[in-house]
């Protein structure tokens, strides 16, 4: 990470994460499309839970930048010794995350979900789907600590062979448990869900077997010596918490945007819940580059090579711009070919059409948002991309959809994405500016000088 020719090792590193993480968006939709085939209601009640699962995501995810990002600099660093605690930390939270999930889950997401949907059915799916997937929620959470203790370390292939464990698992299970094949209940849409779980504790097995047992890791853990440390605990939580809470700020963006589409009807919340299964398959590769981005960024910071981490994110944005102009193309082209794989009414693709088509238009910006926000989450400056994510979701565009929907009603609401992202990157842009004066083009002084790190 320290001497290969940058774009080369971008790719290599990204690549693996890409397909992963297509394959992982390739599930989310093939679940929404079985579900779709229950009826509207269904498909609603999936979306009214997609709030408490992206809570699961965002604990994971968050937990997974701060192992990724503490990994990656102290290896830059040459300390290897402090990387293993850091992983074997790590693999603890994962531990104590999945026990508050069971807790949560109890005590909270039963009520949450009746304040979106009176009783009847919609409710009582959208309510098993979401106690399944949390309250087994630890083969998720473990598996992607898992992921991360490779990722940190240089190893993209044996994540991604775990994601395709768990989403080709899901996919294959998907139509035996929600429609019942081969004498198996019929479940519905709590079959999608234990598909989904299933799937996760089978890649959670897979990865810690690759982690404590494959000789050629570059970290060699050893949780019989392990020895607590609260300080190394808390340095994982510094730089994971706030990726936690801009990834929870979805969560709470999708509760208050689902909030505000049940004004239009149940029609206007299943279209909102096919646009976010669908734009997985145009975000996912970015989040893939992202993940592959984050230990060079994080290695060249902790060496203190300017120029290297500037190539990451100067061919980062290049690529992730890409693929997410081809995704424009493909919702302004192709609406009604999309909708219409969730067997879409006449209305649905009414609303769609213009949903799909006017969000689009945010995807360049938010390209750039996220390789941007990636790099301050290797320097350990997560709380930039957390401000950043809070500005977008909750500060700016939760009021603008709501001021949007009055002024021109549904259509003219969905704009309130382009204005969200355009907002946030202005922010990252003028921040970035100013880390890059203040520390990175120090480092180019620092050589000039011939200091080393």
């Amino acid at each position: 990470m320290g001497t290969e020719p940058i774009l080369k090792l971008l790719l290599s590193m990204s690549f693996p994460a890409m397909i992963s993480m297509i394959v992982q968006a390739c599930y989310n939709v093939v679940d929404s499309i079985y579900v779709s085939r229950i009826g509207e209601e269904a498909l609603a009640a999936v979306s009214l839970a997609f709030p408490i699962q992206m809570l699961v995501v965002a604990l994971s995810v968050g937990m997974g930048v701060g192992i990724n990002s503490g990994i990656s600099r102290k290896l830059g660093q040459r300390r290897i010794g402090d990387a293993v605690f850091i992983a074997e930390h790590g693999l603890l939270l994962s531990v104590i995350i999945s026990i508050l999930l069971v807790i949560f889950t109890f005590l909270f997401v039963r009520p949450f979900l009746q304040l979106f949907s009176d009783p009847g059915p919609t409710l009582t799916m959208a309510t098993g789907y979401a106690e399944i997937v949390t309250y087994l929620a630890f083969g998720g959470v473990i598996c992607q600590a898992g992921f991360a203790i490779m990722q940190g370390s240089g190893n993209m292939i044996q994540p991604m062979i775990g994601q395709l464990i768990g989403a080709i698992t899901n996919i294959i299970l998907d139509p035996f448990f929600i429609f019942g094949y081969f004498g198996l209940p019929k479940l519905g849409v709590n079959g999608a869900a234990i598909a989904t779980v299933i799937g996760q504790i089978l890649a959670m097995i897979y990865v810690m077997g690759i982690v404590f047992f494959r000789k050629k890791n570059v970290l060699k853990l050893n949780l019989k010596q392990f020895k607590f440390k609260w300080n190394i605990l808390k340095e994982i939580i510094s730089v994971g918490l706030p990726s936690a809470v801009m990834q929870g700020i979805g969560s709470v963006m999708l509760s208050g945007y689902n909030l505000l589409l049940a004004n239009f009807g149940t029609t206007a919340l299943a279209v909102f819940g096919i646009y976010f299964k669908i734009q997985s398959f145009i975000f996912m590769p970015v989040f893939g580059l992202a993940q592959g981005a984050m230990p060079i960024f994080g290695y060249n910071y902790g060496a203190q090579s300017e120029k290297r981490f500037m190539e990451t994110l100067k061919y980062g944005i290049i690529i992730a711009v890409t693929i997410m102009f081809i995704g424009l193309l493909l919702f302004n082209f192709f609406p009604e070919t999309i909708l219409k794989i969730f067997d879409a009414s006449d209305s649905m693709i009414s609303i769609g059409r213009v949903c799909l088509r006017t969000i689009s238009y945010s995807f360049p910006v938010a390209g750039i948002c996220i390789i941007i926000s990636n790099s301050f989450q290797a320097m350990g400056k997560a709380y930039i991309s957390m401000i950043a994510s809070i500005l977008r979701q909750i500060v700016i565009l939760l009021p603008s959809a709501y001021i949007l929907s009055i002024i021109g009603g549904l259509d003219l609401n969905w704009y309130s994405f382009v204005i969200a992202e355009c907002v946030s990157l202005v922010y990252l842009l003028i921040t970035f500016i100013h880390i890059k004066h203040t520390t990175l083009d120090k480092f180019s002084e620092g050589a000039l000088n011939g200091q080393r790190p």
